[in-house]
């Protein structure tokens, strides 16, 4: 450690964070309610306080000086001064730590204490008392970096969003338990680039890996207190810090950067799942680590008749206010620093809908949305937003503006109550069959705005979906009341695991069916990892708080007979895709002639007619027969019918003409069976089974 000025020079506004120049590090942060805010350096260790200086300058509501003859590694945090007046939503105390909003690495681990609140926790005046505890030695401590990254050669793949197949997966769970990688390795972001891995995710087509928040995040008292712990990671303590869990023993933000440059090279995109409508400091009684003591009045939304409490429109205790210039800011300098320093090429935003929130309620046309989509770098990025919360008016499905995607739960629930029996359902299944357009085709959007997938993080896997008809989450401690009751699953004559052969045959046929609806739908197919081998969390559909054997990805189960046979039929649905680019069509589809006798959509029953409209609603009627066509560039006309059989027999489909060329594809019910002419005007669809097929007709021949 070089010997230390005794006092800081002005430095810059700008950059927010603490930045190294090659001669000394600037440190700035926002507060605009602050009155003096402390720089706090500590030894490596972090557990002493070696030097303190107040931040000697204050522009534009932005605090900052400058430390000479500093190198990265320096570990720092903040102390802030102010009024601590819950009322009027300021919390400042300045024996609290505070971690630097900007601080794009931490060393160290929150220790949960009392004196990380801001109040005397058991005062009977509440969070209206006042806490002298210093709780520096619970905090973690900012890093210094150098962000310089030799990238060479790395190109962003830039796959069209028309020809992205999605597959979502947990850093840790997805290669824990995988034996091709070394101990040290597994379930790290070293891992996530294994040669193994990404053999795995070529075989399936996969040409995006969409990662749960990797944003270090608070692992939860109460969770903590059961020997649980957050394993999602939805809890966001750095908005600019790599989670550091998932390194490499010594390892550091690189081994991040080398595993995408890696992605990259084998033409797989990354996409972050980014936690910006919450922090993890809760409500008005929750800790104060960072935002809190900066400036609650600025960064939280509070209640406009009483700012002693928080908006809760997230369900996490607080919502971060947007509205705010210098908030906006932070959240956007975060999605740059990822999409520059680590070059991401993506985001899926949780809780989508809060982020779009303004004092008068969701806007599409709000300050986040605008300032995204103007950006130059951020708005050619993938963005896709969970279109809901819980406020007012939170489900806002299809409201987002162009250039998002959003995870389509209609989707998902319609070809989920569809494959389980219920009734009533063709019309609504041929919505979200033909990319949703109902919701979706407006402002100029395309079909592949709709993220269609039929399990997530949050639920069932596919698996349970065809084995459970009941949550059995007793292993999260809360006496399995979490979890979404309704599931529409159906578990076929047997809750959970079983030898009965029929019941297991069934199962398999419609994991297949659901599987190939969901690949053969307009739209982008999001596939959550392990569904393509069957994993199971053995019913637990809230998995936050398992890191363990029920959340990571059991490999044993790829390599056995039932596993291997459902990620080739995973790997042929995604090679029919990308060959048949009617499948993926980039517009929505209404029908238009293309040729005589042709359109580019239609529907059909299994007796080769049009459905009447007292038709498309029969509760008894489960049969349906989508057909696709295009006009190819040599006259020619491709066709791709999916036969869709929910029913409980077996029924054959007449084939609707013209063109009699018909060309197996795949069949859900018999998986083994190759592409292959069938010779005749019908097939047979098994019961619970979707079946494709392919035909080529030239106009003017043969019709």
């Amino acid at each position: 450690m070089p010997l230390l000025p005794d006092r800081l020079s002005p430095g810059s506004a700008y950059p927010l964070g603490a930045t190294w120049d090659g001669l000394g590090v600037n440190f700035a942060v926002f507060s605009a309610h602050a009155e003096r805010i402390e720089l706090c350096l500590f030894d490596p260790s972090g557990r002493r306080e070696i030097a303190r200086y107040d931040l000697p300058e204050w522009t534009d509501e932005v605090w900052h000086g400058y430390l000479p003859h500093v190198k990265p590694g320096l570990l720092y945090g903040f102390r802030a001064y102010g009024p601590y007046e819950p009322h009027n939503g300021h919390r400042f105390n300045p024996n609290k730590l505070l971690v630097d909003p900007y601080a794009k690495a931490l060393h160290g681990e929150t220790r949960w204490t009392d004196a990380l609140f801001g109040y005397r926790v058991l005062s009977p005046r509440g969070d209206l008392s006042f806490d002298r505890r210093d709780s520096a030695p619970a905090v973690p401590k900012g890093v210094v970096v150098d962000d310089s990254f030799t990238w060479g050669d790395d190109r962003p793949p830039n796959v069209p969003w028309s020809e992205t197949v999605i597959y979502e997966a947990h850093v840790k769970g997805l290669t824990k338990l995988l034996d091709d990688v070394r101990i040290p390795e597994r379930g790290t972001y070293s891992a996530l680039a294994h040669p193994a891995v990404i053999e795995h995710l070529k075989r399936l087509g996969v040409t995006a890996v969409e990662l749960l928040p990797i944003h270090a995040f608070l692992q939860d008292r109460f969770l903590q207190e059961k020997g649980l712990v957050n394993y999602w990671g939805y809890n966001t303590l750095s908005f600019f810090a790599p989670e550091p869990r998932y390194m490499m023993p010594g390892g550091d933000n690189d081994d991040l950067r080398i595993a995408i440059r890696r992605l990259h090279a084998a033409g797989i995109e990354v996409i972050l799942d980014v936690v910006y409508n919450h922090t993890c400091e809760g409500d008005e009684q929750g800790p104060t680590i960072s935002w809190r003591g900066f400036d609650h009045a600025s960064y939280y939304r509070l209640l406009p008749d009483n700012k002693r409490h928080c908006i809760n429109d997230t369900g996490t205790g607080n919502t971060v206010n947007l509205s705010n210039a210098r908030v906006l800011q932070m959240v956007m300098d975060s999605l740059r620093y990822w999409a520059t320093s680590y070059r991401v090429d993506g985001f899926r935003f949780d809780l989508g809908v809060t982020l779009g929130r303004e004092p008068h309620g969701f806007d599409p046309g709000a300050g986040f949305f605008d300032a995204l989509r103007q950006d130059p770098i951020l708005s050619r990025k993938k963005l896709i937003s969970e279109p809901w919360d819980i406020g007012p008016g939170g489900y806002q499905l299809g409201h987002h503006p162009p250039s998002f995607a959003e995870w389509n739960d209609r989707f998902r629930d319609g070809v989920r109550r569809y494959w389980r029996g219920d009734g009533g359902l063709r019309s609504d299944l041929a919505a979200r069959l033909s990319g949703s357009g109902d919701v979706f085709d407006r402002r100029a959007r395309r079909p592949w705005a709709s993220v269609n997938f039929l399990a997530a993080h949050d639920g069932y896997t596919l698996a349970d979906i065809v084995a459970y008809e009941q949550k059995h989450n007793e292993a999260n401690g809360e006496d399995n009341r979490d979890g979404h009751s309704e599931n529409y699953s159906r578990n076929w004559g047997a809750e959970g695991p079983t030898d009965d052969e029929g019941i297991n045959a069934v199962r398999g046929r419609v994991m297949r069916s659901m599987l190939t609806t969901m690949y053969a739908a307009l739209g982008t197919p999001m596939l959550v990892a392990g569904d393509e081998f069957g994993r199971t969390q053995h019913g637990n559909n809230n998995a936050y708080a398992q890191d363990n054997e029920i959340s990571w990805l059991d490999w044993s189960v790829a390599r056995s007979e039932t596993g291997q046979a459902l990620t080739a039929f995973t790997a042929r649905l995604a090679e029919i895709r990308r060959d048949h680019p009617i499948i993926r069509c980039r517009r929505f589809l209404y029908g238009q002639e293309i040729a005589d006798g042709i359109r580019d959509l239609e529907w059909f029953d299994e007796n080769g007619g049009t459905p009447s409209p007292d038709d498309w609603n029969d509760p008894e009627k489960r049969a349906l027969l989508m057909r696709r066509a295009q006009l190819r560039d040599d006259g020619a006309v491709e066709i791709v019918a999916l036969l869709l059989n929910g029913s409980e027999d077996t029924i054959r489909f007449t084939l609707p003409g013209p063109g009699d060329d018909w060309r197996l594809l795949l069949d859900a019910a018999d998986p083994e069976r190759g592409e292959e002419p069938i010779g005749a005007a019908s097939y047979e669809v098994t019961d619970h089974s979707a079946v494709l097929l392919a035909a080529t007709f030239v106009p003017g021949e043969g019709a």
